[in-house]
């Protein structure tokens, strides 16, 4: 069946009603804490089925194309497989896998601003045609390796906002795009459509306006070329947020009827990926290490706060890092806050502490300034929504070992895929049924992602 693997190296545990997402943390924990204290993630596949239902609902008939760089994990993109959801590539090894899953070509689109010439080559081997471009170069390289390439300019947007210290921009200018369709028709590559992508930090929805504006100008640019513009690819930034979905469906929908009717056989898209899997995972890690430290050297810097001397301020090294599941520490704000799994006390007193990876790298810092009760070297920490940019490759640095991987839906979701039409006997060989309050086993219920 499309959208899963024949050779699946993974089990998707399937929750009686009366089990939940904290039962298997808890289970999974007593496992660890009997067999090695290792991160792990377990993540509820059935929140992939609800975004989906959600997106239907909403974004309906614009087509969500998943990118895989978000989540690579088997079991996501099986689900999203099924569930008719395309697939946008940075690379040849994630082009490699959305293949083996048995996604046509049509559903696949090579989106990386900077692509290598060797996979080009592969897309045009593998018939993946549509990708992105935005520079003269980006173009001639794609005529020389990829002549059937269908190509959708990637226009520039204004989508810096305060709250952004650094943003890598790319796509090129209205003023450009003429340039760029005049080298295109030299070349004789075919130009189909625009994509634009607005940032999730973008506060301001007037920038989807701009953006969607500057796109009909580009299509009516086409035209007089002579190119046959039929794709509209309105990029990501859609954080999973249901409000902040309605606030970009209640702007764009009106612009879209204006210019874009579904009379004009344009073909809109999107590229929704935090929305599918930030909130599916969750992390749980374990403390390795304990520091007492000094009040004024964890406070971030110019900030003045008075306290007990007599109080202790921790510093708790855990067993994943920003060389691992916190990667996106390094160039963004870590978007989840830390729960302690333990029980304490509701008047138990809370300290000044800091989070660190298990590098004793500078860098590795995960939470600069927290509170929490003091705890102990092997207790347990949660993060929630930490399913986007954390599952990808990982760094080998100081052997660390990327955490394990436990797959779980709730019976509900699983009738919904039902409904859906997309359970068979192919996917009932991933799924095996776990009562409320049993322990798992690690080694005999799930396998660890690839």
């Amino acid at each position: 069946m499309k959208g899963f693997l024949e050779d699946a190296n993974y089990s998707i545990g399937l929750l009686d009603e009366g089990a939940t997402l904290a039962d298997v943390i808890d289970n999974c924990i007593y496992e660890h804490t009997h067999t090695g204290k290792r991160a792990f993630y377990v993540g509820d596949l059935g929140k992939l089925v609800k975004k989906n239902i959600q997106w239907q609902n909403m974004m309906a008939p614009i087509k969500p194309f998943y990118p895989v760089r978000c989540n690579s994990t088997p079991g996501v993109l099986e689900i999203l497989g099924t569930l008719g959801v395309g697939f946008a590539c940075s690379s040849k090894s994630e082009m490699a896998l959305v293949q083996d899953l048995g996604i046509s070509p049509e559903n696949i689109i090579y989106t990386n601003p900077c692509k290598q010439a060797s996979q080009i080559k592969y897309a045009a081997k593998a018939g993946i045609n549509i990708m992105t471009c935005d520079s003269d170069i980006e173009l001639k390289k794609i005529a020389r390796n990829h002549p059937n390439a269908k190509l959708l300019l990637h226009i520039a947007t204004e989508d810096i906002t305060a709250d952004e210290e650094m943003n890598m921009k790319f796509g090129t200018t209205l003023k450009n795009c003429r340039h760029l369709m005049e080298c295109a028709k030299e070349l004789g590559v075919q130009i189909v459509g625009v994509k634009f992508h607005v940032s999730g930090f973008c506060k301001e929805l007037q920038t989807y306006i701009h953006a969607i504006s500057d796109a009909r100008c580009v299509f009516d640019m086409a035209e007089e070329f002579g190119f046959k513009m039929n794709m509209l690819d309105i990029g990501g930034g859609f954080t999973g947020s249901e409000l902040q979905l309605e606030e970009v469906n209640h702007v764009i929908r009106p612009l879209l009827d204006v210019y874009f009717p579904k009379e004009s056989g344009v073909n809109v898209i999107a590229e929704p990926g935090c929305y599918y899997v930030s909130s599916a995972f969750t992390l749980a890690v374990n403390i390795i290490a304990k520091k007492t430290v000094e009040y004024d050297k964890l406070l971030p810097s110019g900030v003045e706060q008075t306290r007990n001397d007599d109080e202790p301020v921790f510093t708790y090294y855990i067993n994943d890092g920003v060389y691992g599941s916190f990667a996106s520490k390094l160039s963004e704000k870590l978007n989840t806050i830390p729960e302690v799994h333990k029980k304490y006390k509701e008047d138990e007193p809370l300290f000044a502490s800091s989070l660190w990876g298990p590098s004793c790298d500078e860098l590795d810092q995960i939470v600069e300034s927290c509170l929490l009760p003091e705890l102990s070297v092997g207790d347990w920490l949660i993060f929630g929504n930490m399913g986007s940019g954390t599952l990808g490759e990982q760094s080998t640095f100081n052997d660390y070992q990327r955490p394990l991987i436990y797959y779980m839906m709730s019976f509900s979701d699983w009738d919904e895929m039902q409904d859906a039409g997309i359970a068979s006997d192919t996917l009932m060989k991933n799924f095996f049924f776990v009562p409320p309050c049993i322990q798992l086993s690690p080694e005999d219920r799930f396998s660890t992602a690839a």
